[in-house]
């Protein structure tokens, strides 16, 4: 008799503009392939989600319409937000590829999900944006070029009796970092739960929120196919997607 597996939890990814891919003549809308593999790895369905924000701000009601269908969200890496979301002038040499309505899906989706006990992960770019959505802000760049965290891959200490621990199954993992900006007065309830060496905060989580969280400075889609610590993050986020919790 053949038995019909369960249907995969469906996971919400809001896509990432970008100007021109291979293959396609126009611009275009993409969510990065290791990603979607780590999700379906996982056992998830991953959607890519059209960021809709006229004018860049989204409408909350509509909002919260798409996002009721779906069983969890994936905050994904992008671009920096600018320091206006956070109340801050820009300094010298900031970000370039500004997209205000990339900006305001992402902030409303973080609301709304923040509001409910939807499953979260949020990485890079995505635990930076949850953290503006409570209140918190961000510094523009690293402080000199020795403590630039793009395009490295080193070691960070993951705070012990936290979900994060719980999750990858130790005090020290190998994290593939790709940011110039990062966490500096966290946002109301948030707590750190991983540093780098430097004392960067890698990761934050709502230890309230009875919903599933985890949000991590670092992509651990680019390990994850050959790490488990890494792939445990989204089998656990799957795996509360798929129950509710």
């Amino acid at each position: 008799m053949l038995v019909t597996p369960p249907p995969r939890p469906l996971i919400a990814i809001p896509a990432r503009f970008a100007v021109s891919t291979s293959a396609l003549r126009h611009s275009a809308e993409i969510v990065a392939r290791a990603l979607v593999e780590a999700v379906w790895r996982a056992g998830g369905e991953p959607v890519a989600l059209h960021p809709h924000a006229p004018y860049g701000s989204a409408d909350p009601a509509l909002v919260a319409d798409r996002l009721t269908r779906f069983d969890g969200v994936v905050l994904p890496g992008g671009d920096e937000l600018p320091p206006a979301r956070y109340g801050k002038a820009p300094s010298h040499g900031g970000r370039h590829d500004a997209d205000a309505e990339q900006d305001g899906f992402d902030l409303a989706v973080a609301h709304h999900v923040l509001r409910t006990e939807l499953p979260l992960l949020a990485i890079c770019r995505g635990l930076q944006t949850v953290n503006v959505a409570l209140g918190g802000t961000l510094r523009e760049h690293q402080a000199g070029w020795r403590r630039e965290h793009r395009n490295l891959v080193h070691q960070v200490s993951v705070q012990p009796a936290t979900l994060l621990e719980l999750t990858v199954g130790t005090q020290v993992v190998t994290a593939s970092c790709f940011h110039r900006q990062y966490v500096d007065r966290v946002g109301a309830g948030l707590s750190v739960t991983a540093r780098a060496s430097d004392g960067t905060r890698e990761a934050l989580e709502l230890p309230s929120r009875r919903g599933w969280f985890a949000g991590v400075q670092w992509h651990p889609e680019h390990t994850a196919r050959h790490d488990p610590a890494q792939q445990a993050l989204f089998e656990a986020f799957v795996r509360a997607a798929g129950t509710g919790r």
